[in-house]
């Protein structure tokens, strides 16, 4: 058996390694992209790249029938990967289940652009009490969560999240 749905909480699933002096060569070494599962992939693209601004860096159809397209925000390496496989039934989004972070420059303005598009936060803006930074959210067309963060400049420095 095995398999994610049949491991207890806790439960890799796979054996302590043997050989633990190669250890540094087994760590997995970055992010590559995160999936996120659709209905309908035109809007959502769509959105991911009007109100977001990612840019569209690949498309295509998987061997096994999935349409995949993957994004990115300008500066950074790792993308998003959303997908649309209608062979796998409809996709029920579950509250509060993930979300993807994004640093903007300012909530106020991301929020005034927002509004030009005919859009609001779901949540927030909330700000730290010091004004150094904050955190807003609103929902992607799927339902799910997009965090915006306004980081201080040195918090940005220090690659810190809020």
């Amino acid at each position: 058996m095995g398999g994610r749905a049949n491991r207890e909480a806790g439960d890799s699933g796979f054996a302590a390694p043997r050989d633990l002096v190669n250890l540094s060569c087994m760590k997995v070494r970055k992010l590559l992209h995160t999936r996120y599962r659709l209905n309908d992939l035109d809007r959502s693209v769509k959105f991911y790249m009007e109100v977001l601004g990612l840019e569209e860096v690949r498309r295509h159809k998987s061997p096994r029938g999935s349409e995949l397209v993957f994004l990115k925000a300008p500066e950074s390496e790792e993308t998003i990967e959303l997908c649309h496989f209608p062979n796998s039934g409809p996709v029920e989004v579950q509250a509060d289940l993930t979300n993807l972070a994004f640093q903007v420059d300012s909530l106020e303005s991301f929020g005034q652009h927002l509004t030009a598009l005919g859009l609001k936060y779901s949540d927030g803006p909330t700000y730290k009490a010091d004004g150094s930074g904050g955190f807003a959210f609103i929902d992607a067309p799927e339902g799910y969560e997009i965090e915006l963060i306004q980081r201080s400049e040195a918090a940005a420095a220090s690659n810190q999240t809020y």
